[in-house]
């Protein structure tokens, strides 16, 4: 017979509640002045992608290595953005006056 593994249930309404207040803070770093707002907007989504992942998707109660499996994804999402961000910001996206096209005459 397999044996159970036996786990404290967690107290699913305390993290409904914790979501709830960072969600109260989402709403209210929104307001924030642009580098802060983008700062403290990702900290809170992650903070709460990781409560729901730890809780509702039974992830804190798994071995070690189901966990890395999921954080994988996460990693390789980041690195790619930090690779690709200096190219975006070394683009113009303007288009030249002399590869501009002209509207075509009405008749």
């Amino acid at each position: 017979m397999a044996e159970a593994h036996a786990h404290k249930s967690p107290n699913y309404m305390a993290v409904f509640y914790w979501l709830a207040v960072l969600t109260v803070l989402e709403v209210g770093a929104y307001f924030l002045p642009p580098p802060t707002k983008w700062v403290l907007l990702v900290a809170l989504a992650l903070s709460k992608a990781a409560l729901v992942a730890m809780y509702f998707m039974h992830l804190r109660f798994e071995t070690r290595t189901l966990a890395y499996i999921a954080l994988t994804p996460l990693a390789i999402g980041t690195l790619l953005v930090l690779i690709i961000m200096p190219d975006s910001r070394a683009v113009d996206h303007k288009t030249a006056e002399s590869a501009k096209v002209e509207a075509p005459a009405k008749h």
